[in-house]
Order: C-alpha cells, then structure tokens, then sequence
C-alpha cells in the first residue's frame, strides 16, 4: 500500500538533501579554487618580500633558526646554481623558471613561485597535502552551519508534512469508528481545500448509499406486507380444498386459488423488476436503442393478450428516433404502461401507442380507453403498492413506480392525462441520442 506521508517526505527530504549536496559541492569546489589562488598569490608575495627585505623565512624569523618549513617553504640559489639557504631540512624541489609551477616531488604535489632577480634565484612554495589538509580545516566549519540547516529544515518537513496530513487521520478515525448504519455526512468544517472535495464526494456517496439502503428497507418492508394477502388467501383456499367434498365448490376453490398464485408470481415478478433497477443504470451497460421499433415488439409481445380481451392494441405512429439507454429497462417501462393499460381497458377498446421525435426529446405516448386516474391520484399511482380505492383489477400497486424509476435512470420523465376520447394518457419524454442520425440497436 502506498502512503501519501512516506511520498511527501521521500520527495520533500530527497529533494533537501540532493539540494545540500549540489551546494556542498559547489561551494567546495568554489572555495578550493579560490584558496588554491589565495596561496599561490601568498606565494608571491613571499618570494617578492624575501627579495626586498633579505628575509629569507616565511614568517620574519632568522635562517638561523631550527629549520620548519611551517606553512611555506622557501629556497634561495645563488646565480651559480648553488643552494645557499633552504626552509626544508632535507633537498627540496630543483628550480624553475620565473612564475607559478605545479611540479611533482617525492610523492607529492608543490605549488612553486619561483623569482630570478639580483643574482639570486628566490623558490617559494608549499605541498598540495599541506593545503589539502589547511581547507579540509576550514571547510568542515563552513559546511557545518548548511549540515545544521539541512537538519533543521528535514525536521520542519517531517513536522509539517504530519501537520498536514492530520485532517485525513481525523476523517480516517471518524469513519472507522462508525457503526455500518451511520452514513451521516462527515463534518467539512476545518478540512483544508484539497481534502474537503474529497470528504464531499464521500459525503455524496454516503447520502446516494443512505437513500439506497432506506429505499431498500421500505421496499422489502411493503413487499412483506404485500405478500402476505395473496399467501394468506393461497392458504385458506388449499384448507378449503382439503375439506371440500363438492366436485363444483372444489373447481371452484381451485380457480381462486389459482388467481391467488397467478397475483403473487404477478407481484413477485414486479418486484424483481424494480429491485433490478433499484441500483440505477450502469454506464457500461447503455447502447443505442430504436425506441420505434421497441414500441413495435412490445405492442407485438401483447398483441395475444389484446386479442383475448377484445381490444384493438396497435401502433398509431412510429417515426424513427434514437435514445440512448438500457435496452431491457426501456422494454419493462414500455411493457408495464401496455399491460397497465389493457388491464384497465374494457373489452372493446382501444389502446394506442405512438413515438416520434420532438426536437432533441422522444415522445412515447400509452393512451387507452379505460376509466382513466383522478388529477388529485396521478402523483401517488407512481408510489410502491399504492392502488386506487375504486380499482377492482387485480395488480401489484407496482407498475407505474417501475415506469418512474426506469424513466428517471434515463435521464426522463412521465406524466399522465386525460385522453381526448376519455381514458388514460401516458407520456414518456426521453433524450434523444442523436437527432440526426437514428441509427440502430435495432
């Protein structure tokens, strides 16, 4: 797993330390330099001095003295090539001509100034290791303070980094000591403005689960109680059956126990429906679908139970229109206005089904003869289970919500009428996928 705390620090200290090595090099390098010129400018001066002044040590002392060759040494040649003076106690570098030199001698590196003048040959100089060693000195107590803020500013990292990071640790510790029912949203309030989106959209989520959840539970709760006036009458009829002992009074109690399945598988059914479309349509799962032609196999699906009823069932008008949407959603919102609509039909009906485009919308319109809903009880049709007082057609109460819900996954919406010749008018707006081209999931 990979932590944001251990990101920002490996970066953020990373980045801090490479930064002090860059500048501890350059500075190293830089002030090496600059030393190596300082010395070799000292050593100038030196030889330059000895010729002025006769003096023939570095540091004012008499050539008489023990031999040291200190900081620097210094040799003096008469202009017959013989040594007459020397700092060092043993042979030192051979002389060379006018100017600064960089010679090697006995294993080590010597910076020389070497002077002609006056029939002397004046050598002053100093071994690289001796340098090294003076710098390496000085350097420590330079880059000792930039080790020291280094440190402190790793320090500070840590510390802000930790400071930073509090507000997940508050929502991480928030959340985990919920119980699973609790999906109030969790306090923004404080949150900085790269962690409160993120709480927002977790908050959303929460509310989207909570309406979810709930919905579940009152679903399952109606469809207990909804359930049980078919299964009570099932149970009473096949007592009455084994009692029974008159061949007519048997058939029946047959039939009626019959009708009492045929509504609970009706219900059942119905219920499988809407808990299919309970979680919303997925995006993965959309395709362009003919609304026309879907009309056309429904009405087709149906046209048996028309014909049993005695009604006239048919398509009155299918222009060519294109919705994007799930397929079998669209199939049991346009089934169960159908269904509804012969059921409350009478024989010798009409049931009329029509689709066109309208602008950038597609207009489905389920219209029948039947005795159509009150203006005060077309809000509540749509309700889980809701029937009208007056309804002496059997049916689950469940029809209508599944149009709703699978109207509103498509990004619809329904409303219901008076139809011109009495009856009902159902209205289906849904967004066309492309008005210009009505192509095909046939």
């Amino acid at each position: 797993m990979r932590s944001i705390r251990r990101q920002l620090l490996l970066w953020q200290i990373g980045a801090l330390l490479l930064t002090g090595l860059l500048v501890s090099a350059i500075t190293y390098s830089l002030a090496w330099n600059a030393f190596n010129d300082l010395r070799d400018d000292t050593l100038a001066q030196i030889a330059y001095s000895v010729l002025r002044h006769g003096v023939v040590t570095d540091d004012g002392s008499d050539p008489t003295d023990e031999k040291d060759p200190g900081q620097f040494m210094s040799q003096i040649w008469g202009d017959d090539g013989v040594l007459q003076y020397s700092s060092l106690a043993s042979v030192g570098p051979p002389p060379q001509k006018n100017g600064l030199h960089i010679v090697h001698w006995q294993d080590d590196e010597w910076h020389l100034y070497t002077l002609r003048n006056s029939g002397l040959i004046i050598q002053v100089g100093n071994p690289s290791s001796h340098r090294q060693r003076m710098f390496t000195h000085i350097i420590q107590w330079m880059l000792l303070p930039l080790s020291i803020l280094v440190a402190g500013l790793g320090g500070l990292i840590w510390t802000a980094v930790g400071r930073a990071l509090t507000p997940l640790k508050q929502v991480q510790r928030e959340i985990g000591q919920r119980d699973a029912p609790a999906l109030h949203a969790i306090e923004t309030q404080g949150l900085p403005d790269e962690v409160a989106p993120l709480v927002g959209a977790l908050n959303d989520l929460l509310a989207r689960l909570d309406t979810t959840l709930t919905s579940q539970r009152r679903f399952i709760a109606d469809a207990a109680h909804e359930l049980r006036t078919p299964l009570t009458a099932i149970k009473l009829r096949s007592q009455l059956l084994r009692q029974c002992t008159d061949p007519a009074e048997w058939a029946k109690s047959l039939s009626q126990l019959e009708s009492g399945v045929d509504r609970a598988a009706h219900l059942v059914e119905q219920m499988l429906r809407m808990a299919r479309l309970e979680p919303g349509i997925q995006p993965r799962s959309l395709a362009e679908v003919r609304l026309d032609e879907l009309a056309k196999s429904v009405v087709a699906e149906f046209s048996t139970q028309a014909e049993a009823r005695h009604i006239d069932a048919g398509i009155t008008r299918a222009d060519p229109v294109t919705v994007r949407g799930h397929r079998d959603s669209l199939r049991v919102m346009l089934g169960n206005l159908v269904d509804n609509a012969l059921r409350y039909t009478p024989p010798g009906g009409r049931v009329d089904v029509a689709v066109w485009p309208e602008g950038n919308q597609a207009m489905l319109t389920v219209t029948d003869t039947g005795p159509g809903i009150p203006e005060a009880e077309r809000e509540r049709v749509f309700d889980r289970f809701y029937r009208l007082a007056q309804a002496d057609i059997p049916g689950s109460g469940l029809g209508l919500g599944i149009v709703r819900q699978a109207v509103n996954a498509h990004g619809g919406r329904i409303t219901l009428d008076s139809a011109p010749d009495g009856g009902l008018r159902a209205t289906v707006q849904l967004p066309v996928s492309n008005p210009e081209s009505p192509a095909t999931d046939g």
